[in-house]
């Protein structure tokens, strides 16, 4: 069965969004960039809140833009036709390889692990992630972990989560000092 992932940038206080609404200090250097190519390859499709799906619709026309390195080339070569699940009660159409979600997030989540498929089944945005959580629907959560403190904002865990206990698969310190955390839910 395939695996569902929540992974984030995070800040060491434990946001994605600042209080100001801001995430520039995730942006990535070149080799924090590289791990996230290497990531996406691992990924069949995703499952996106709007606001985060608003936020990556950038990289749906970025393979236009002249002034793209060959790393935001390949990460554009692999975005953009990667199937994406959009959950939105505002949005009535989506872009580029991606549809609304017909169900509820429950029941995407059955059907796309149904499927064949060997890749995981992505989740981005806190409160999308928030929910799969709270019905137990999430195997691994992983975290990139920013050095920085933000002060509020958007957490990557909801305060209401129940107990969830995790198994420490993967760490990596990259030069920068950004810090990757694999866990796999223990069941």
């Amino acid at each position: 069965m395939r695996s569902v992932t929540y992974s984030m940038g995070v800040s060491l206080d434990g946001y994605i969004v600042g209080p100001d609404g801001e995430f520039d200090w995730t942006a990535p250097d070149e080799e924090v960039f590289r791990f996230w190519i290497d990531e996406i390859r691992r990924v069949d499709v995703h499952l996106l809140g709007r606001r985060l799906y608003e936020t990556m619709l950038y990289w749906e026309t970025a393979d236009q833009d002249p002034t793209l390195d060959d790393s935001m080339r390949e990460w554009t070569a692999l975005w953009k036709p990667l199937p994406k699940v959009v959950f939105s009660t505002t949005l009535s159409a989506v872009q580029g390889n991606a549809r609304l979600a017909s169900g509820s997030l429950a029941e995407e989540i059955e059907r796309l692990r149904a499927e064949p498929g060997e890749g995981d089944i992505a989740i981005g945005g806190a409160t999308l992630a928030a929910e799969a959580g709270a019905l137990g629907l999430i195997d691994e959560y992983q975290v990139v972990v920013y050095p920085v403190l933000v002060g509020g904002g958007t957490p990557f865990f909801p305060r209401h989560e129940r107990r969830v206990d995790l198994e420490l698969v993967e760490t990596r310190t990259f030069g920068s000092r950004v810090v990757y955390l694999r866990y796999r839910v223990a069941r």
